[in-house]
């Protein structure tokens, strides 16, 4: 029997008189080790380190290795796979639009609800934040700033100055992201309105590229970042490359988060609001790069502790006793059923959650909940395969098969098991020595892969011509096809729904390449047509049948053909 997939849960009551607000930050691959509280000996992190001080730290919180499986999880207290989140590009990062949020169960509760920051769980209709249950929003398309998936023209410098979407239009932005996207949240806090709120705060910093204010940068420059700086067990340098200037960017960047991390509480001891709010601080997976990790085994990327092991700290003042430890195994999926139990509230829909309420051990009403083994997986591909890149953690053991993450990786598995409590950095496998636990942990994890796949993973489609996004903004975060991906030489198509039978017009903007011709495939048809050259801009109008369809396009210059990576396509008429 699976043992965690629990049903819906509706609570009798709130847990107060009046609901409290929820404020969730999250950072962008942050590890254990990026602040001082965790012992980096070079990182300053005043506030948080102080804020850490106030809460209770879930000490085995874990999530997945990178960014949009753990963000669905976090969002729908669901495993990802359920959600139909695969992978982070690709169209493996759209989350099916039947799946309830937390914002969705949150508004139906009576709930302001904002997001300010990185979703990266589709762009377009009907997969937006603001689609979600989400009524004011300020993010970023794609993964994060610099990446194909940018809302336009930027300064080199795309972490200052970038176009954002804002409620649902491309909107110019003046300062360094992490300080905007505080500004925004200070905004939808400070309002004086008698609904509770909730804050989704999801900085995209320290996510490369390291780009930061150089004044954040400045004291970590030139200090000695190599290992000899930090003796402790388990770093993750073994076999990659350190670059100290990136780690003194990132120290920067977090450094700068820190900041901000006080604005936010500032304003919610300004406005008294702090002992009527639920704030939860976490990281999205393990560091983006090679630094002090405290200890923990690998990064980001991997389903050791050094990629799925992060901090979360839960502050509720006179709810939530300050400085008090959970060690019992903890995860991504858990905080839904917890805020909504929090709230007092029912779901807005009927759904089965993977998670539980992690209330009953943040109030103290409980030393420890039922045991059980939480699954973690993650690797590159169109769909999940049986045991490559995965974890399956219980309340003692943890069963490793690390290999597999990569593109088109050959792999065989390797299964690893780990005494986590008398064996924190993972340097010892006892795999030969309890075959009966590896092979208890295999069987728990083979029904679990089961379950959470038996839905398959039918492209999630964008869909063009609604009304709700009249043009529908195209990139490569979102093709498929085996050439897809960031690089030079990659190539893809869309998988699309046509909302309404008509003609649309397709623009295409390819990056940086003027052209004098273009080729598409839509469906099973083919066009082409002239491009202009000095505007870099092609431009086809076609009839659209409604329903489900692909898209595809080529530009030529000279005897150089490439793929169209930027195309609008908007409904003209009937």
């Amino acid at each position: 029997m699976l043992r965690t997939l629990f049903p819906v849960l509706l609570f009798a009551a709130p847990v107060v008189a009046a609901p409290p607000n929820v404020l969730i930050v999250i950072t962008d691959d942050q590890g254990y080790g990026d602040l001082g509280a965790h012992g980096n000996p070079v990182l300053k992190t005043p506030h948080l380190d102080a804020f850490t001080k106030q809460s209770a730290h879930l000490k085995r919180f874990h999530v997945c290795p990178v960014c949009s499986p753990t963000r669905s999880s976090l969002m729908t207290g669901q495993y990802h796979y359920r959600t139909g989140i695969v992978d982070t590009f690709r169209g493996q990062s759209m989350m099916r639009p039947d799946v309830p949020t937390l914002a969705e169960h949150l508004a139906a509760a009576g709930y302001r609800t904002g997001l300010f920051g990185k979703w990266h769980l589709g762009d377009h209709y009907p997969l937006r934040p603001e689609d979600r249950g989400f009524g004011e929003t300020l993010w970023c398309h794609g993964g994060g700033l610099a990446q194909p998936s940018d809302l336009g023209p930027t300064p080199k410098d795309k972490y200052t100055d970038a176009p954002l979407m804002r409620n649902g239009k491309v909107t110019p932005t003046k300062g360094y992201c992490t300080d905007v996207f505080t500004d925004a949240a200070l905004d939808f806090i400070g309002k004086d309105e008698k609904k509770p709120f909730f804050a989704y705060v999801a900085y995209n910093a320290p996510h490369g590229p390291y780009l930061v204010p150089e004044a954040d940068a400045k004291p970590y420059l030139g200090i000695d970042l190599t290992p000899a700086a930090f003796p402790k067990v388990g770093q993750p340098w073994a076999g990659a490359k350190l670059n100290t200037a990136e780690i003194a960017n990132a120290y920067g960047m977090i450094a700068n988060l820190d900041a901000n991390f006080s604005r936010l509480m500032k304003a919610l001891d300004d406005k008294k609001l702090a002992d009527d709010t639920v704030v939860i601080f976490l990281t999205d997976n393990g560091p983006g790069g090679v630094r002090f990790n405290s200890g923990l085994r690998n990064r980001k990327g991997t389903t050791y502790d050094g990629g799925i092991r992060v901090p979360c700290y839960v502050r509720w003042p006179g709810q939530v006793k300050p400085g008090s430890v959970i060690d019992q195994p903890c995860a991504h999926i858990d905080l839904t059923l917890t805020l909504l139990e929090v709230a007092g509230a029912k779901p807005a829909k009927e759904v089965a959650f993977d998670g539980r309420s992690l209330l009953p051990l943040l109030t103290g009403k409980e030393k420890a909940l039922p045991g059980r083994t939480l699954f973690l997986q993650w690797h590159r591909g169109d769909a999940p395969e049986k045991f490559r890149g995965f974890s399956a953690v219980g309340p003692r053991y943890k069963l490793v098969q690390a290999n597999g993450t990569g593109e088109d990786a050959k792999w065989k598995p390797k299964f690893e098991l780990f005494d986590i409590p008398a064996d924190e950095f993972e340097q010892t496998d006892l795999a030969e020595k309890l075959p009966a636990e590896v092979t208890t942990l295999k069987k728990e994890y083979e029904t679990w892969f089961a379950d959470v796949t038996k839905k398959g993973f039918d492209p999630v489609r964008i869909v063009v011509g609604s009304a709700k996004e009249p043009v529908t903004r195209l990139t490569p975060q979102d093709w498929r096809g085996p050439k897809a991906g960031f690089g030079a030489g990659t190539a893809g198509h869309w998988d699309i729904t046509v909302a309404e039978a008509g003609k649309y017009e397709i623009t295409l903007t390819p990056t940086g390449m003027p052209f004098e011709a273009w080729d598409g495939e839509v469906g099973e048809d083919r066009l082409s047509g002239l491009g202009d050259k000095e505007r870099k801009v092609g431009v086809a109008r076609i009839d659209l049948k409604k329903g489900d369809t692909r898209l595809s396009f080529t530009v030529t210059s000279g005897k150089t053909t490439r793929a169209a990576d930027i195309v609008s396509a908007r409904r003209v008429g009937k």
